[in-house]
């Protein structure tokens, strides 16, 4: 079966997330990724490790359906290597940190002469320009700096940063996109280009609208919070307020546990069927509720009377009532929950994989679906464990050529057993 990006090969030396969750979804899209790591491995094969020896959940949860080869960047012939493997690939991606790159030789001009098709694919925590560019980023700093932490949460508490990862794996879906933008445009023109995705960039792009309601903020207060927003100079933390036209909250179900809710949205045309079916004709017919204005001004009352039903319902009941009457709703699922549930599971959003040093695994799956090419996930690679394929496929050199390489020291942090480098001789 043909994959989508079967023609895509991608020269991947991202680590930790932003850039290996950009590369593993355009694996799973058919692209050839070899994950280009130094001689000691992305960093992530060790970190928050729960099995002995093995690589960790970080790293085979990001890395999935890629080829792993070990290349010494600081070695003459190391270089050589990269250099060559430049010239046979579509996509070269890195998030090292600002100049970097730069620092190994190789610089967007430089690249770009080596192979002008090739498309430079960068994430930066601030982008390559601008005050903030030479300032290091993680995960909570792009939150925090992009908008996100300043509206989530409640206005009587601290700002908190969101359970999703908008930082890092946000900026690795904004980073596929340029990049297959990029392999569009080059069908015109020959040309590769560069590709920089920054991460405070990504989250302010997910956070648009909040920036819409900051707009709003100097024509009047936001009726649809549950709190006062008259006079504010920008966006609150709106809590689990929907922030959207229709009133949206968390209500409490039994038994009372962490996250025994069920999100519910109280739009138009549902309040009528919903209002019978928690009170009666005395809450269908309440002018305090009558129309969404009213219920804008007294939704505290609403959300307290929602509450009190839901009492006497566990979440998943809960969802049931009132999907029959066509009341859009969830329940807070934890990891728990999703792990087992059926239509994820259906879903293929959680796959089983083996790994030769874990044992089995649990991955979240391929959220595109494609119905000529569906994804098939593969284990992350051992570190290294596809030089010699890479070398002898990709580059075409022969078993004494690989040799001599390996010698020379381009493949691990030992020092070489020969001295004399040459440039590498390519096949054909």
């Amino acid at each position: 079966m043909t994959k989508a990006l079967a023609d895509v090969r991608i020269l991947d030396m991202t680590h930790v997330q932003a850039g290996p969750t950009a590369s593993q979804l355009m694996a799973w899209l058919g692209a050839d990724v070899i994950k280009f790591e130094p001689p000691t491995g992305d960093v992530t094969r060790g970190q928050l490790r729960d099995v002995p020896n093995a690589d960790s959940l970080y790293f085979t949860m990001l890395n999935c359906n890629k080829r792993s080869i070990t290349v010494n960047m600081k070695n003459p012939m190391g270089k050589e290597v990269f250099i060559a493997l430049l010239k046979k690939c579509d996509v070269v991606m890195e998030n090292f940190g600002p100049g970097v790159l730069d620092r190994l030789g190789f610089p967007w001009s430089r690249i770009h002469d080596i192979n002008p098709a090739i498309v430079l694919a960068s994430i930066k925590g601030f982008g390559s320009s601008g005050a903030y560019a030479d300032f290091k980023a993680y995960e909570n700093v792009a939150q925090a700096m992009g908008g996100s932490m300043s509206t989530t949460g409640f206005m009587d508490g601290p700002p908190l940063v969101t359970g999703s990862q908008i930082g890092d794996s946000g900026t690795g879906l904004h980073l596929v996109i340029g990049i297959l933008a990029a392999l569009h445009q080059r069908k015109q023109t020959g040309q590769g280009q560069m590709v920089e995705v920054a991460m405070m960039d990504s989250v302010m792009n997910l956070c648009r609208v909040k920036f819409r309601d900051h707009q709003r903020l100097g024509h009047g207060s936001l009726a649809e919070y549950s709190m006062s927003t008259q006079g504010m100079p920008f966006t609150p933390r709106s809590g689990n307020d929907s922030g959207g036209g229709q009133l949206g909250n968390a209500v409490r179900c039994k038994p009372g546990g962490p996250n025994d809710y069920l999100y519910v949205v109280v739009q138009e045309a549902v309040w009528d069927g919903l209002a019978r079916r928690i009170g009666g004709e005395a809450l269908a017919t309440d002018p305090r509720f009558a129309k969404i204005s009213e219920r804008r001004k007294n939704q505290q009352t609403m959300w307290e009377l929602l509450t009190d039903f839901a009492s006497h319902h566990t979440k998943w009941d809960l969802m049931k009532i009132l999907n029959e009457i066509d009341v859009p709703c969830g329940p807070i699922m934890s990891t728990e929950d999703l792990v087992n549930d059926e239509h994820v599971r259906g879903r293929e959003m959680v796959v089983e994989l083996d790994h030769p040093q874990r044992g089995q695994w649990l991955n979240v799956g391929m959220p595109i679906k494609l119905s000529d090419s569906p994804a098939q996930i593969e284990r992350s690679p051992l570190l290294g464990e596809h030089t010699e394929e890479i070398l002898r496929e990709v580059l075409g050199l022969p078993e004494a050529e690989i040799a001599t390489m390996r010698e020379a020291g381009a493949f691990s942090k030992d020092p070489p057993k020969i001295q004399e480098y040459r440039p590498l001789r390519e096949a054909g």
